[in-house]
């Protein structure tokens, strides 16, 4: 937002802020604070929803995340799956040719991967999605896990991929992807 003076010299934005704000005490102190701030604090997000006790290590935090992907989808739980992904994630049907990316499905970012979630998985009404051999590894602020996961009487051995991504002290989804198993 431009805000300009008489004369066109360019007015600092948070004198505007006061000077809306100053008759009322009140929102001349929010103006302030959210000045000093930088603003509202972001929500919690990824491993930081899942009220995890503090210490957490980054692989406990990890797993967790994927774990409750899972118990959420059971649940149904819109929401709170979301709350679990980073802006800009993806998920990918690999449609187990892992080796022919021409063929894949993508969901890319979060309005995509809601749809997904609404419309084609949470009609079949798992009655169970848990992941299991989790196999971990990490780099910096990135991880990737190779999972095994059971979707009722469905197995997929090592068939799922995740990326995570550290965000503050918080892990968040950034890409599964699925149905990695070649078919016999």
């Amino acid at each position: 937002m431009r805000i300009r003076q008489a004369g066109g010299a360019r007015a600092n934005p948070f004198q505007w802020v006061l000077r809306v704000l100053a008759p009322n005490s009140f929102g001349a102190l929010l103006a302030l604070t959210l000045a000093a701030c930088g603003g509202p604090p972001p929500a919690a997000a990824g491993s930081c929803t899942l009220n995890l006790p503090a210490g957490t290590s980054d692989d406990n935090a990890i797993s967790a995340v994927i774990r409750a992907e899972g118990q959420l989808v059971v649940e149904q739980k819109i929401d709170e799956l979301m709350a679990l992904w980073t802006d800009g994630a993806s998920i990918t049907n690999a449609k187990n040719t892992p080796d022919a990316a021409e063929d894949d499905q993508y969901w890319r970012d979060k309005d995509a991967i809601r749809h997904r979630y609404v419309r084609m998985v949470f009609p079949g009404a798992p009655k169970e999605a848990s992941p299991a051999d989790l196999k971990i590894t990490r780099d910096g602020d990135h991880a990737t896990v190779i999972a095994t996961t059971h979707i009722g009487s469905e197995v997929s051995p090592a068939g799922d991929r995740w990326m995570l991504l550290k965000q503050g002290n918080c892990w968040l989804l950034e890409n599964l992807t699925y149905n990695l198993e070649p078919q016999p």
